[in-house]
């Protein structure tokens, strides 16, 4: 099977995912992996089948927030786990289109 990415990295068919590709667009990312980082990616991943979209920064701290805490709903902790952008590369690794208003 060959998987497809746009030209940003972001997967073309989002049926192509599962946790091996995850772990690669990580690797390719300069991540490895984390039990925290794998229930962000989940976190996302339902967020993105309840709403059907991406969520920038602000929805995504806030969705963290009401599922995992105060403690991990912070933009500090997520730009720890994902630096640069957060909510880009968690959408790039969670194989989701890139954020509406994320440049």
């Amino acid at each position: 099977m060959t998987i497809e990415f746009d030209k940003e990295g972001y997967l073309r068919n989002l049926e192509d995912w599962d946790e091996t590709v995850a772990s690669s667009i990580a690797d390719m990312e300069g991540l490895t992996l984390t039990q925290e980082h794998w229930e962000i990616i989940h976190l996302i991943r339902e967020f993105y089948e309840q709403y059907q979209l991406s969520p920038a920064m602000r929805p995504l701290v806030k969705a963290v927030s009401l599922k995992l805490g105060k403690d991990k709903g912070k933009s500090i902790y997520l730009m720890k786990l994902f630096p640069g952008s957060p909510a880009k590369l968690i959408a790039k690794i969670s194989g989701l289109p890139k954020p509406d208003n994320c440049i």
